[in-house]
This record gives structure tokens, C-alpha cells and sequence, in this order.
């Protein structure tokens, strides 16, 4: 599977991505919302590998994909969407990018594409996702792609021993057409 921006590539998973998402998973400004304190060569081809074998689910109903920068041909993160719900037709949507490519539009523009795909592929009605409070870059993010902020779970996250508050934000289908 494939999905294409203006700067972007987003495509299926393979074997030998997992040296790209061992580089970023490794640096610690990555870790700092996230339970692993530290990752191995091991966890990060088993994370891989966990999205390889959702390509083979059938009804397929997660979709994460690699993002990768057109103009270096560089895997630089993965963003996806996973169904919840069929019936009612629901889903949530995630991202995580490469540091070095905080702050240039990369992540709302992968979510934006994973938002379409959800909406126009799959006909979902509503996408959600969710954050910790504390990461603006990430509530930014939601914000920008027309989610709206719907809940305040209170210390619902524990990572390294502290306790997080979440956001809970989300669109309509009939929300995105409008925009």
C-alpha cells in the first residue's frame, strides 16, 4: 500500500526498515512519552515486524505505514491508522517522526494523508487519537489536521514511574468533507 503526498511517501513496512526506526527510537527526546526507557536492536525488528504481519490480516484493519522523505528517499518515521470499530465505523490514528524532522510540517502533513486515506478508503465516520497533555507538538498537530480536543482523561498514562494526563481528540466524516 501506498500513499503519496507533495513531500512524502507512505508506504508498507519491510524487514530492513527496522535499522531507520532503530535510529530514531533510540534517541531520547523520541523516548521521553513513552514507556521504553531504552531500545534494542531486537525490540525495534519485533516492532517492525508486528506491522509486516498486519499487511497479511484479512479484513485488514491497521494500517502503519513508513514515511518516508521523497527528496532523500530517507525513512524519517511511520503514521497509521487502525480500526476500532467496523460497524460503527471507527478508528484512531499515530505518528511518531524522526527528531531531526521535528517542526517542518512532516507529521501533519503524514497525518493529514492517513486522515483522507481513513475517510475516502475505509469510509470511516469518526477517527480519533490521543496524546499526552504535556506534548503541545503532537496537540498541534491534531489541531491542525481539524481534529477537535473532545476529552480530559486525568492521569491515565504511566510512563517511567510519573503519571500523564491524555487528550482525547477527534473528527467526523462529515467534518473533514467540510474543511
Amino acid at each position: 500500500m501506498i500513499l503519496e503526498t507533495h513531500r512524502l511517501l507512505m508506504r508498507d513496512f519491510v524487514e530492513a526498515d527496522w535499522q531507520a526506526v532503530f535510529t530514531y527510537q533510540s534517541d531520547p527526546l523520541y523516548l521521553r512519552y513513552n514507556d521504553w526507557t531504552h531500545r534494542t536492536q531486537k525490540d525495534v525488528c519485533e516492532f517492525v515486524q508486528m506491522f509486516i504481519d498486519q499487511q497479511k490480516e484479512q479484513p485488514r484493519t491497521k494500517f502503519q505505514l513508513a514515511i518516508i522523505l521523497k527528496a532523500e528517499n530517507q525513512l524519517i518515521g511511520n503514521c497509521g491508522i487502525r480500526v476500532n470499530d467496523l460497524e460503527m465505523r471507527e478508528a484512531n490514528i499515530g505518528y511518531e517522526l524522526n527528531t531531526q524532522y521535528w517542526g517542518q510540517g512532516y507529521a501533519t502533513e503524514a497525518a493529514q494523508a492517513i486522515l483522507k486515506f481513513g475517510f475516502e478508503e475505509l469510509g470511516m465516520h469518526r477517527i480519533w487519537s490521543c496524546c499526552v497533555v504535556q506534548n503541545v507538538s503532537s496537540v498541534r498537530i491534531l489541531e491542525k489536521i481539524g481534529m477537535r480536543r473532545e476529552g480530559h482523561l486525568r492521569e491515565k498514562e504511566l510512563i517511567k514511574g510519573r503519571w500523564y494526563d491524555n487528550f482525547i481528540y477527534a473528527i467526523l466524516d462529515h467534518e473533514w468533507k467540510a474543511k
